[in-house]
């Protein structure tokens, strides 16, 4: 158990059985009043974002959650698995954990599983992949890159808007954290 005076951004905490990360955290002491701190929460497996503001006296579960690099080997219907590049143990994880990331994870992609005291509780993608496109409309002459854009199936399965000028067999920069076209490769 922790105080809410000794929140910090990066922390993880339990509330009402979930595990948040603490995105940013505020300590204010008014002039007239009790101290207290305001803190912006990132919900693990569903990304939501909420504020919160504890006081001073509040005790909040602190939870250790670790990082450790895994490499995607395969999925099995729900299941996914993962193996673990320290030990090289595979690792079984189930796909409500895993998301909607599972639109963007294609073979022997390296991300970061999130540990608890429970085992894994989430991945971490990282920002940017490389993906191929594997079926598209066919550009027409004379589209530019401001033009507009067009969905685009990319090799994982996932579809995402592309600008005309982008052909199928292109490989393209996806940013995970807004799942959006970045650049061609």
């Amino acid at each position: 158990m922790v105080n809410a005076t000794e929140l910090r951004t990066g922390m993880a905490i339990r509330i009402d059985g979930s595990i948040y990360f603490i995105t940013g955290c505020e300590h204010i002491k008014p002039g007239k009043g009790t101290a207290f701190s305001r803190t912006r929460l990132k919900h693990l497996h569903t990304g939501s974002v909420i504020d919160k503001t504890y006081k001073a006296s509040d005790k909040l579960e602190d939870v250790r959650v670790e990082r450790r690099k895994a490499q995607f080997q395969y999925a099995d219907g729900d299941m996914y698995y993962m193996m673990d590049l320290e030990t090289y143990e595979q690792v079984p994880v189930g796909a409500a954990i895993i998301g909607d990331n599972k639109d963007y994870i294609k073979d022997s992609m390296t991300l970061e599983l999130l540990t608890a005291d429970q085992g894994v509780v989430g991945i971490e993608m990282p920002n940017f992949i490389e993906l191929e496109v594997t079926q598209t409309d066919p550009g027409i002459r004379g589209d530019t890159a401001s033009g507009g854009t067009k969905p685009a199936t990319l090799e994982s399965g996932a579809v995402v808007q592309v600008p005309l000028f982008i052909n199928p067999g292109d490989v393209l920069r996806i940013d995970t954290r807004s799942r959006e076209y970045v650049e061609r490769v």
